[in-house]
């Protein structure tokens, strides 16, 4: 069985965040996977890039049904992953999901809320080699304290990954405000100022900032480098 570590103490807010997304997610969570595949996009271009080498720790923050970390685990099978998520139906389907792949020995998964979180309390590290948000700041209201935290939990030399939804600059309208319109049903938001939240958050920590828009602006991704 995968171990799931305590939680952190949770505010009040995260509480009530934590309370929405299992609204959302407990009964989606069983067919999540077979559907966002076809519109999650750069996920795997963002695991591709993780390049986490040996005995590299790796940390998934709002980790959702454990997708990306079994795909970045078999990737990269010399690293160490760790993932959380603050909704419990997500972490149930985590959890299932990398008993079913066969690698609860090497991702650990606990509950935890992105915008402030306690790696040592979580899972007895310090610090991670890589950190990634994937299509999760769209769902965190203060998604810009999120950021801020990952930064300040990667090593020295580390890395944060981000991809998520643009602003469908280069499509159709038409599309653009079809998209909006169902993602504002899961109360998801696309964050039209990303990029300069990354560069305040890259400027902040001595660190530097590549920015990507990719599929004619469908997502936007993002990769501070300390």
């Amino acid at each position: 069985m995968v171990q799931v570590m305590e939680r952190e103490q949770p505010s009040q807010s995260a509480d009530a965040h934590g309370g929405l997304m299992d609204a959302i997610y407990r009964y989606q969570r069983h067919f999540y996977d077979a559907t966002r595949k076809y519109f999650l996009l750069g996920r795997d271009r963002l695991i591709a890039d993780l390049d986490a080498g040996q005995g590299m720790t790796v940390l998934e923050a709002a980790c959702g049904t454990g997708r990306n970390l079994i795909v970045a685990a078999r990737r990269y099978p010399k690293a160490r992953f760790y993932g959380f998520d603050i909704s419990t139906e997500m972490l149930k389907q985590a959890c299932r999901n990398v008993d079913k792949a066969g690698l609860s020995g090497r991702i650990v998964l606990a509950q935890a809320d992105a915008t402030v979180f306690d790696p040592q309390a979580l899972f007895g590290v310090g610090a991670f080699d890589r950190i990634f948000l994937s299509y999760a700041v769209s769902m965190i209201p203060p998604w810009r304290a999120a950021i801020e935290e990952a930064v300040r939990h990667l090593t020295p030399g580390g890395a944060l990954h981000v991809v998520d939804f643009g602003q469908q600059d280069h499509l159709p309208g038409w599309f653009r405000a079809g998209l909006i319109a169902w993602l504002a049903k899961f109360h998801v938001e696309p964050r039209a100022d990303l990029e300069p939240v990354l560069e305040a958050a890259a400027r902040e920590a001595g660190a530097s900032l590549a920015f990507d828009s990719l599929y004619r602006d469908y997502a936007r991704y993002g990769v501070i480098r300390r």
